[in-house]
Order: C-alpha cells, then structure tokens, then sequence
C-alpha cells in the first residue's frame, strides 16, 4: 500500500470539460474540500473518493458523485485508488463543464484518466503503520536514548520526568521499538 506525504495536483481536459484533480494526505481532506468550495464557486462539480485505515488496519473508503449521475464519478475514483493501492489519502476532483455532455461512460473515464493522471505527478511513499509506545528510561540513560530517538527520526515525543525514571511517550514503528528496546532493555 502506498500514500502520500504533500498535496498534489493536475488538469486534463475533456471536450471542453476541464478536471481539476487533487491528491491529498487524508488529514487534509476535508479542510481541502471546504477550500475548493470557496476557490471554485463556479464550478459545476466537485467530486472526492478516500480510502483510509482505521485504528482495527481495516480500510475505510468513501466516494461522491457531487450531483453527477450515480456511479459516474465517485466510484471510477475509488476505484482508481484501489488499483494504485492508496491509502490515507484522497482524490478531489473540481469539474467545470465545457458544454458537451459526456455521457455516463465518458464521465467515469473522464474521472478515472483525472485521478491517474494526478497520482502519476505524486510521490507515493510506501504505508508504514504507527503507533503510540510508553519507553521508561532510567535517568543514567538518558543521553543515549535521546541520541538514538534523534539518530531514527522519531520526531512525536512527550517526556514526563517521575522520581526514578524518565516515560518517553513517542509515535513510531513497532521495528524501531524493538530496536531501542534491544539497546536499552526498556519497560514497554
């Protein structure tokens, strides 16, 4: 599975219909859609499809026809994302009409062709699960914990500094755990 990291973007053209496409982490979701809104009032049409994990690493997905006819926008989109296995991550696609109507069948390709051609222009980064891990670190190692937190880009950290020990709160990988477990022979 893969997902992205930044938002990306593309513009294709189909008789005279022109399709806006974005590709966004899915924590920026809704605050995109609520963007495009105000940026595009003009628009005819502005279509979306998520997919994303929830806390059970079951997929969660979503799409919108926007008003088009059922099925002819939303789901082509999905399943565009489905075939590129994206996850936690989302595809708005703004439609202004040219004019000429598409059809049911010209849509969903129109659609389809909109998000492959934004997911062609991303950077797509493989999906790595995270989570929350509590490290309790005595106080003499301290310094070297620190310095491997920093030396494996575990940026999410919350110390808190009881009598005895220090309680690393951090949001990484279960393999970077372990390793710092293996170093430090932690209480997890």
């Amino acid at each position: 599975m893969n997902c992205v990291e930044n938002e990306f973007n593309s513009q294709i053209e189909v008789k005279k219909s022109k399709f806006l496409s974005f590709l966004v982490p899915i924590d920026r979701f809704k605050e995109l859609l609520k963007e495009l809104k105000e940026k595009h009032p003009k628009a005819n049409y502005i279509v979306w499809a998520y997919r994303e994990l929830n806390d059970f690493e079951q997929i969660v997905e979503n799409s919108s026809d926007d008003k088009e006819p059922k099925g002819a926008a939303g789901a082509p989109t999905l399943n565009v994302m489905r075939g590129a296995k994206l996850i936690n991550c989302a595809i708005l696609t703004v439609r202004y009409f040219g004019g000429i109507k598409l059809g049911v069948g010209g849509m969903a390709r129109a659609y389809s062709k909109s998000a492959n051609e934004v997911i062609k222009k991303a950077v797509l980064i493989p999906y790595v699960r995270v989570d929350n891990f509590t490290l309790s670190i005595p106080y003499s190692k301290q310094r070297k914990c620190e310095y491997y937190l920093k030396e494996l880009k575990i940026d999410s950290i919350q110390r808190e500094f009881l009598n005895d020990k220090i309680l690393y709160r951090v949001k990484t990988t279960k393999e970077i755990i372990d390793k710092l477990n293996s170093l430090f022979q932690v209480e997890i």
